[in-house]
């Protein structure tokens, strides 16, 4: 029994779990202290095989392109002391006593790395298997023209046990729209996959990007499979035309992925969803060769996410908490996820007394539990 639970709707409840799964909403009880309590957080964009958590600080040497990061993570790689399948162990640790159970984790894939990155993080997903579900893209990091032979690769990704292709700016890297997206297109058709591609060029040319990727997901019937991660175009044109383009994204069924971006312009959130499209939120890059930054506390995203979107009212910070819990839910394909009688007791505790307090607070979770078994408390994992 978990007793006079403030649930996100805002209703109160005492919560009778059994067997794992919840088995009534019963009137709260009076003189205990008030929990707000939210389904688990799902992170929509990690990258597990990044992380260096768990090694000596390694000083960030990027510069400020896409192009020079990815060429200075190169040089990292070849100075890690431990394999990624035990930095990505200690990220995603870190992420579970946050209430973190769900997330989709991009993984590397090019011509230098092959699938070792691949194989590193199932082996993840292996040893976590039955408390946190791990989606994983195959991501061509380095292009696909770029880098030859990874076209072959994320085909014998999907193959061994990668769930989504991914992609990345097919014009800023590759320099070829259509070779690059009928690659990837082609590839998830013949798999019976998604895709979740990054897309980090901005102006015009970024917005004729995300509208070739929605026009092949309408032709492929790959309606509700696609996401563009990033899309820091939507925020860098005039708004009428981001609207147009968010029309035809809700119209073809591609999601959005921002993280809060620090520098970069965001999507444009409220006025998408306005517009029918999903849009979700993920960490991105976490104490790796990109970042020396973030946690991957879903809930710190989402106050990240309100404080660049300046949301201060508490409907707008339900915005942001709905992209860290259902609408990130909702995108990965999540059968059971929600707080309800006959469901499944996943669920995070914390002292707050409402969904925009929890949001604006971030408060240490005080308990996070899987299947009705306490798996962290008071923002640690319980051994």
């Amino acid at each position: 029994m978990i007793r006079n639970a403030t649930l996100p709707d805002g209703s109160r409840h005492d919560l009778e779990v059994k067997d794992g799964r919840i088995v009534a909403f019963l009137p709260p009880s009076s003189g205990e202290p008030a929990l707000f309590v939210m389904p688990p957080l799902v992170d929509g964009h990690i990258h597990l095989d990044k992380t260096l958590l768990g090694l000596p600080w390694v000083p960030n040497r990027a510069g400020d392109t896409v192009a020079s990061r990815i060429e200075a993570e190169r040089g990292v790689r070849a100075e890690r002391t431990l394999p990624e399948s035990e930095t990505g162990a200690n990220l995603v640790r870190q992420v579970m006593a946050s209430g973190t159970l769900h997330m989709r984790c991009h993984v590397d894939i090019d011509n230098q790395l092959g699938l070792r990155n691949l194989h590193e993080v199932l082996k993840i997903r292996e040893r976590f298997a039955g408390l946190v579900t791990i989606e994983i893209v195959a991501f061509p990091q380095s292009g696909i023209a770029r880098s030859p032979g990874t076209a072959e690769l994320l085909d014998a990704a999907i193959g061994q046990g990668a769930d989504l292709l991914g992609g990345l700016d097919p014009v800023g890297i590759d320099g070829d729209l259509d070779g690059h997206l009928d690659t990837i297109f082609t590839i998830a058709a013949k798999r019976g996959v998604g895709l979740d591609i990054h897309l980090h060029d901005g102006g015009e040319g970024g917005i004729a990007q995300i509208r070739a990727i929605a026009e092949r997901a309408k032709a492929n019937g790959l309606g509700g499979k696609v996401a563009v991660s990033h899309a820091f175009a939507l925020g860098s044109v005039p708004l009428d035309l981001a609207a147009r383009t968010a029309d035809f994204l809700a119209e073809t069924g591609v999601a959005i992925m921002s993280h809060g971006p620090g520098a970069s312009p965001m999507p444009p959130v409220k006025m998408l969803r306005a517009h029918g499209v999903r849009v979700f939120a993920g960490s991105d890059n976490i104490r790796d060769a990109w970042s020396p930054f973030g946690n991957g506390d879903m809930l710190e995203r989402a106050m990240l996410i309100g404080y660049r979107a300046n949301f201060r009212h508490d409907d707008d910070l339900a915005i942001a908490f709905d992209m860290v819990t259902a609408a990130a839910a909702d995108v990965l394909g999540l059968a059971e996820y929600c707080l309800r009688v006959g469901g499944p007791a996943d669920y995070v505790a914390v002292e707050a007394g409402s969904l925009a307090e929890a949001v604006a607070t971030r408060p240490r979770r005080k308990l996070v539990v899987k299947a009705g078994r306490v798996i962290a408390r008071d923002g640690a994992l319980v051994s």
